[in-house]
């Protein structure tokens, strides 16, 4: 799986952050930012429920 972000549409609303913090942070204005574009498959279900919970729609997961 590799991770996908659109910074350009993000609204900092933070769900990425809440469901997988291993894996997604947040810069000084609030964007998502990728810590591990490749997370193991142990991460994969946060993830997920980071993809899901994005309000903006900002994340996508690539086989």
């Amino acid at each position: 799986m590799k991770i996908a972000t659109d910074r350009e549409r993000c609204i900092g609303a933070g769900q990425c952050v809440l469901n997988a913090p291993d894996v997604f942070d947040q810069d000084d204005e609030g964007t998502v930012v990728v810590l591990d574009d490749h997370p193991s498959p142990v991460e994969e279900p946060a993830v997920r429920a980071a993809e899901h919970a994005c309000p903006a729609r900002v994340i996508s997961l690539v086989s």
